[in-house]
C-alpha cells in the first residue's frame, strides 16, 4: 500500500503539492485544537493552563443533565431541527422537479435568479429585515391588524411565534440555493429514459415518479444523511440575533446556551462538555443513518 501511495505521488507530485497548504491549515486549526477537548472532563482554569487544571471526570455533564435548563435547551433543539427538516429538506427537491418540467428558459432563469438571491444575504441583514418587519409597528404586525382586526405585537418577543420566525427565515434563506445541487442531479438523468416512459404511455407525472425521482434518489439520500447527521446543528448565529430573555423558552437551543455559559460566564469547561455531547450525538446519528441506508437503499456516504 505504501508502495502504491509512493507511486502515485510521483505522477501527480504537482496536485499533492498544491494541497500542501490546505491540508497544513486542516492540522494547525481543525486536529491541533482538538486536544483541547480534554478541558470538557476538567475544571479549567486559564491561569494553570489545560495540563494544570485539576481533572473532574464526568462532573460538568452531569451538571448540565441535572440543570432545569437542560430539558429546555434540548427540546428546544430537536423541534427546531425536525421542524427544519420536516419542511425544509423537500422543498429544495420540490422546487428542482418544478423548474426542471419548465419549458420557458428566461421564465426558468429569473425564477432560479430570484430564489438563488436570498442565500447571499448576510444573516445580519436578515435579522436586521425581521426586526422591522415583525415590529409592533412593522409591516407585518400592521397588515395583520388592518386584513384580521388583530392586535399589533412584536412578534420577535413572543415566545409562540419564535421557532416558526427562524424556520421560516431559514427555509426562505436556503431553498433556492440547495436546489442548485438536484438540477445538476437531474441534469445527468440520460433524456432516452423519458423517451422510454413516453413510448410507454407515461405522461408527465408518471415520468416524474418512475423515471425523475429515482434518478436523483441517491442524491437525496446522500444529502439526507449529512442532514441528519448535523440535526443537532442549530443555527446559532441567526438565533443570538433575534432571540430575547422573553423567547429562551421556545428559542434557547444548545448553540445559544453553549454561548452564554461559554463566553458571557466564561465557563469553558463547561460548554466545552455541552458542546463535545452535542459533536458526539451528531456524529452518533450520522452512522447510525448511513447504516439503515445502506441495508435498506443500497446508497451511503461509505
Amino acid at each position: 500500500m505504501l508502495h502504491r501511495l509512493r507511486l502515485d505521488m510521483r505522477r501527480n507530485r504537482i496536485a499533492y503539492l498544491f494541497a500542501v497548504p490546505a491540508v497544513v491549515l486542516l492540522i494547525i486549526f481543525s486536529y491541533i485544537p482538538m486536544y483541547d477537548i480534554v478541558i470538557a472532563f476538567k475544571d479549567y482554569k486559564p491561569t494553570l493552563g489545560v495540563f494544570g487544571s485539576p481533572w473532574v471526570g464526568l462532573q460538568h455533564f452531569r451538571d448540565f443533565f441535572g440543570s432545569i435548563f437542560a430539558g429546555q435547551t434540548i427540546r428546544n433543539t430537536l423541534l427546531i431541527s425536525a421542524y427544519s427538516f420536516v419542511f425544509g429538506f423537500p422543498l429544495p427537491i420540490l422546487l428542482a422537479l418544478m423548474l426542471n418540467e419548465v419549458r420557458f428558459p428566461k421564465y426558468k432563469r429569473v425564477v432560479q435568479t430570484v430564489s438563488y438571491m436570498p442565500y447571499f444575504i448576510s444573516t445580519v441583514v436578515v435579522c436586521g429585515i425581521l426586526k422591522e418587519f415583525l415590529a409592533y409597528n412593522g409591516l407585518v404586525s400592521t397588515l395583520v391588524n388592518n386584513l384580521f382586526g388583530a392586535a399589533k405585537q412584536n412578534y420577535l418577543s413572543n415566545a409562540r411565534y419564535f421557532r416558526t420566525i427562524i424556520i421560516a427565515s431559514d427555509i426562505w434563506q436556503s431553498v433556492g440555493w440547495n436546489s442548485i445541487i438536484y438540477l445538476a442531479a437531474l441534469s445527468s438523468i440520460d433524456l432516452e429514459l423519458y423517451d422510454s416512459a413516453k413510448i410507454d404511455g407515461a405522461g408527465r407525472f408518471r415520468q416524474i415518479v418512475h423515471v425523475t425521482l429515482p434518478g436523483i434518489l441517491p442524491t437525496v439520500i446522500v444529502l439526507m444523511i449529512l442532514t441528519v447527521g448535523s440535526i443537532l446543528a442549530v443555527e446559532t448565529d441567526k438565533i443570538l440575533l433575534l432571540y430575547t430573555p422573553l423567547t429562551y423558552e421556545t428559542g434557547d437551543v444548545i448553540g445559544t446556551f453553549i454561548y452564554r455559559r461559554g463566553i458571557k460566564n466564561a465557563q469553558h469547561s463547561y460548554s466545552t462538555a455541552i458542546g463535545l455531547m452535542n459533536t458526539l450525538v451528531n456524529l452518533l446519528l450520522l452512522f447510525l443513518v448511513n447504516m439503515f441506508s445502506k441495508k435498506t437503499t443500497g446508497e451511503s456516504l461509505w
